[in-house]
């Protein structure tokens, strides 16, 4: 008998949407870039961990792993920038899937902050 493992739960992170928002309204972003070139990869995490504390990173995720331990890079998820600046893609990369992985929330929130960002550019 096969035993399907239990789907991970995500929540959205509020600290992620608010960075979003006020890079979005400093105009720190990216419209155009190659999301799988830009985004962070483990050893941009641990520099950025270097020098930061776990709040700053998290801000970096949209969403945040139910139950997994707190200051864990298991705990966040759904990155969307490349902890300068906030990147269109990632936003977008985050909302595909989210959509493909039915976690609605996050889906909704990636969306909100695309709309954001359109009406921001003009």
């Amino acid at each position: 008998m096969l035993y399907e493992e239990e789907p991970i739960k995500y929540e959205v992170n509020p600290a992620g949407v608010a960075k979003a928002e006020a890079l979005i309204a400093a105009h720190h972003y990216v419209l155009r870039s190659e999301w799988g070139e830009v985004q962070p990869r483990a050893g941009d995490e641990n520099a950025f961990l270097e020098s930061h504390d776990w709040d700053e990173y998290s801000a970096w995720h949209l969403g945040l792993t139910v139950g997994a331990t707190e200051e864990t890079k298991g705990r966040y998820a759904f990155v969307y920038g490349d902890f300068r600046r906030l990147h269109r893609m990632g936003l977008i990369a985050c909302r595909y899937r989210a959509a493909e992985w039915g976690h609605k929330d996050i889906e909704l929130a990636a969306h909100e902050l695309l709309q954001l960002l359109d009406a921001e550019r003009g």
